[in-house]
């Protein structure tokens, strides 16, 4: 089994990359294979709503979306995806919402190959608009009729400077428990 993290924040090393290292700790931890995809900071075009994607059915962008056209082929591939995302200005990052926008539409057309796959958000927030931001990933993963794995609160951690969220026990603990939600969540999807 395999989980991708799609990172949408420009930060290299950033809380968002920590958050979602922690729950692949714990994927790790009980033999889940996993792989970072960084979105964030990368050149990603938002949606043109060219058709090109539809009329294929292929899964991919066709205007020439190489970031997250090699990020649908993963996660076609994966067993699992969790989606993170800093919120800036009481939303996702612009990367992250691109990237759903354009993921969402090309995926739709190619018949969902996501479905029954699972999907968790994570989030990183200095003050407000995690729920705004974890909500939005989540409508991604619904409409791709993916399973969504809960935890002991919203996957959501507090801090600003890199590294704080680590000071956030709270968030911490709602990252391992994620992780082992979505590792029970998988071995009993995928036997």
């Amino acid at each position: 089994m395999k989980v991708v993290g799609i990172n949408g924040s420009p930060r290299k090393g950033g809380n968002t990359e920590i958050l979602i290292k922690e729950v692949f700790k714990v994927l790790e931890a009980h033999g889940i294979k996993t792989e970072m995809i960084q979105i964030g900071g990368k050149k990603v075009n938002g949606c043109i709503a060219c058709m090109k994607c539809k009329k294929k059915g292929d899964g991919r962008c066709h205007q020439n979306n190489d970031v997250i056209n090699e990020a649908i082929k993963k996660m076609m591939k994966a067993d699992g995806i969790i989606i993170g995302s800093p919120v800036y200005l009481a939303d996702l990052s612009s990367d992250i919402k691109s990237f759903i926008d354009v993921a969402g539409y090309a995926l739709r057309g190619a018949g969902s190959p996501l479905k029954r796959k699972v999907g968790a958000a994570v989030i990183a927030v200095r003050r407000a608009g995690a729920i705004h931001a974890f909500d939005s990933i989540n409508h991604f993963f619904l409409i791709n009729e993916m399973i969504i794995p809960g935890s002991s609160y919203w996957n959501i951690a507090i801090g600003r400077e890199k590294g704080e969220v680590l000071k956030d026990e709270e968030g911490m603990k709602t990252m391992k428990t994620l992780g082992e939600n979505m590792a029970w969540l998988l071995k009993k999807v995928r036997k």
